[in-house]
């Protein structure tokens, strides 16, 4: 990797872009295990509304993560799964995983710091 890495267009920030948005990561790791219909997939997320539900399926779909696939017997029905792209992003997704419940206390405690006011700090003025 070159010191230019994290540049605008190129494709480290492509990657990290795809990995920052809250849901993208969720969803594809929800998809790790085969087909869901959208309905299944919000059970198993939680907390994601049916829109922002479709929207993510939509960008991941647009990004060539994610395959949906419709039945042509039963139009209502859709699964969507993983492509073998969006399979790649699974290890990442492991990792960042396990950092985060490895470090998410450390990191909870200094926002929580960082939200409290110092007692001994004089108090803003106007």
């Amino acid at each position: 990797m070159t010191t230019d890495a994290f540049l605008a267009d190129c494709r480290a920030r492509l990657a990290f872009d795809l990995l920052s948005n809250t849901w993208n990561a969720v969803v594809l790791w929800a998809l790790r295990d085969g087909p869901r219909r959208p309905v299944e997939l919000r059970e198993r997320i939680g907390g994601i509304s049916s829109k922002v539900l479709t929207e993510t399926l939509r960008r991941l779909q647009s990004n060539g993560l994610v395959d949906r696939q419709a039945d042509p017997d039963a139009p209502s029905r859709v699964e969507y799964q993983l492509t073998s792209l969006g399979r790649t992003l699974l290890a990442p997704i492991d990792v960042v995983g396990a950092w985060a419940f490895e470090y998410g206390d450390e990191v909870m405690a200094a926002q929580e710091a960082a939200c409290t006011p110092d007692p001994q700090s004089p108090p803003p003025t106007r």
